[in-house]
């Protein structure tokens, strides 16, 4: 498979592969293939087809201390998941086609590129998850799987939009001692990791939680250790 071929093309596909992928990488991508929607979240999309159609990306790279995700943090102003830390993403756009093919996945490159300055042509998508939905702001994501396999450099493009964007050691995060369950206002409880300056929780959180869980990375950690969503390192 050429390098061109991961390349986001206005007029053909996104292609998917998982040629070539690093071995630490395989235990996802095998996972991604078997998971089903119930063992990721227990908010599923609506049946009658409801909720806007939107994309995350969860890129995965080789750090400096191993393989590591891409996070990024959401301006305080935004009126949805305010000061958050988050995969990048967001709605599709018309732009980004069909929904039910490739859409999330331009979405997700398209989403990624605009908050991060992330350049998709070193990006090889080799998955997608189940998608899911997030009930506060009625979007149904599809989680997109990444391979950084040309590094390039990412910044806040718009301060408006994004806070800050980071990198995170995967290791940091199975770390035991970097987790704890948060519980929201709502009631609902959920898994949160405290790495950094960050507390990352919510539908971030969770799904990075079954990623652990599922490749097989996930270390035994204190479910009954609680933070606030306040939390401060």
């Amino acid at each position: 498979m050429t390098h061109a071929s991961h390349q986001r093309h206005s007029d053909g596909p996104v292609v998917v592969s998982s040629e070539g992928l690093p071995g630490w990488l395989e235990p996802v991508e095998r996972a991604a293939r078997t998971v089903e929607p119930a063992q990721l979240s227990r908010f599923l999309p609506p049946p009658g087809g409801e909720g806007r159609p939107s994309a995350v990306l969860i890129l995965f790279g080789d750090g400096p201390h191993g393989p590591e995700l891409l996070l990024m943090e959401r301006s305080s102003s935004l009126r949805s998941h305010a000061g958050q830390p988050s995969f990048p993403g967001g709605a599709l756009d018309p732009e980004d086609g069909d929904p039910a093919g490739d859409g999330p996945l331009r979405a997700a490159l398209r989403e990624a590129e605009e908050e991060t300055g992330l350049d998709p042509a070193g990006v090889q998508v080799f998955a997608t998850l189940p998608a899911l939905y997030i009930p506060v702001s009625d979007f149904v994501v599809t989680p997109v799987l990444g391979w950084w396999r040309s590094r390039t450099p990412v910044a806040p493009v718009d301060p408006a939009e994004t806070a800050r964007v980071f990198t995170v050691p995967v290791d940091e995060l199975a770390d035991p001692a970097n987790r704890a369950t948060t519980a929201h206002p709502s009631g609902h409880r959920g898994p949160a990791f405290t790495v950094g300056s960050a507390l990352v929780w919510g539908f971030t959180a969770g799904v990075i939680d079954r990623i652990l869980h599922f490749a097989g990375w996930e270390r035994p950690w204190d479910r009954g250790k609680l933070v606030s969503l306040d939390w401060h390192a």
